[in-house]
């Protein structure tokens, strides 16, 4: 059987040990920024339109990463 929680315990330690949420812009090599439309809360679930929004923004993100480029993926409330 599967144990996700020992795999994903596992990657999150790997990752963690790696740094590789963290881009710092100022002495980055080969910076690249790319924006992601904010969930607003305009329902309290899941919907096929959540895929749309977030799917091909984070795949371009992880193509433009496997491309060598230190990928920034802001992600907030930016209305304020």
């Amino acid at each position: 059987m599967y144990d996700h929680q020992a795999s994903e315990k596992k990657w999150q330690q790997r990752w963690k040990e790696k740094n590789v949420f963290h881009v710092d812009l100022k002495t980055a090599e080969n910076p690249y920024m790319t924006h992601v439309m904010f969930p607003y809360p305009s329902g309290d679930q899941l919907h096929m339109g959540h895929w749309y929004n977030f799917a091909p923004a984070d795949s371009f993100a992880r193509f433009k990463k496997l491309q060598g480029y230190d990928v920034y993926e802001p992600f907030g409330f930016d209305a304020f």
